[in-house]
């Protein structure tokens, strides 16, 4: 289910990096929004799952959640947010090589006939450049970006909390309110939904900084170089340029992640 999400929002994430980049050169018959299943989307992900490694987050969030629940009051806001903070961190710190491989791909501009640079010619090249420093451009702003994961735990969590107090009150004399039908699911996918919304929009700056700094041969330095520089050169509205782009993408692709995410903590608590 999260490799099918992905595939079907894997031309969203190309046309978002490129209206995030400071060259915003996007012509649709380059990205083929029309192809899913075709070569323009395999050229434009680096090989593998990369999906998958969503895994190392939600491993890190229960661990984090579990520990942190023998140290505060159980699922409390304090271990929502701290929990969203490490697995954030962790996730960050593990797969940034991979993200920055991943912009590079989509921002890699050729003419048409032309030979699409691999993932594997992106890693030689960008060793060349930077040496191992390279692979961790970006990930300054990425760790500013815990912000967004952190605010949308809290909600979620929050908002999931409140789902399962109604169905207790609604159900006091029914059946066991551990067992979860259909409705319980779909009621976490639009938490998760309202959740990531709102933490999106509001932390969003950060994805565009984000991919400035991972431009090949970029002006861009630092966080905050950055931040300042697209200010002024471009004004605060490019700040959330591709926003429109990146909520059509993550909405979908979070609740379906966060939905599954349930089931299998549901399933193996069953």
């Amino acid at each position: 289910m999260l490799l099918f999400s992905a595939i079907l929002t894997c031309p969203l994430e190309v046309v978002k990096t490129r209206l995030q980049s400071s060259s915003v050169t996007l012509y649709i018959s380059e990205v083929q929004l029309s192809t899913v299943n075709g070569a323009s989307v395999a050229r434009m992900s680096p090989p593998g799952p990369l999906h998958c490694l969503k895994a190392i987050y939600f491993a890190a969030y229960s661990t984090a959640k579990e520990k942190l629940n023998n140290v505060f009051d159980p699922d409390s806001t304090q271990v929502h947010m701290l929990s969203a903070g490490l697995a954030g961190f962790t996730a960050i710190t593990a797969t940034n090589p991979i993200w920055l491989i991943k912009t590079r791909l989509q921002l890699d501009a050729r003419n048409r006939g032309e030979r699409r640079m691999s993932a594997f010619e992106c890693v030689r090249r960008v060793y060349q450049s930077d040496g191992l420093r390279g692979f961790y451009r970006g990930m300054s702003a990425s760790y500013a970006g815990i912000s967004e994961t952190v605010i949308h735990f809290v909600i979620y969590e929050s908002i999931k909390r409140k789902l399962i107090e109604s169905k207790a009150n609604a159900n006091m004399d029914d059946e066991d309110e551990s067992v979860k039908d259909a409705s319980d699911f779909v009621g976490m996918m639009l938490a998760a939904a309202t959740s990531k919304t709102c933490a999106t929009s509001i932390a969003y700056p950060h994805e565009v900084i984000r991919t400035r700094l991972r431009e090949e041969g970029s002006k861009y330095r630092s966080f905050f170089q950055t931040l300042n520089m697209v200010v002024r050169e471009e004004g605060y509205r490019a700040l959330y340029r591709g926003l429109t782009t990146h909520l059509v993408r993550q909405i979908p692709n979070t609740a379906i992640m966060m939905c599954t995410y349930e089931l299998v903590v549901y399933l193996l608590n069953g």
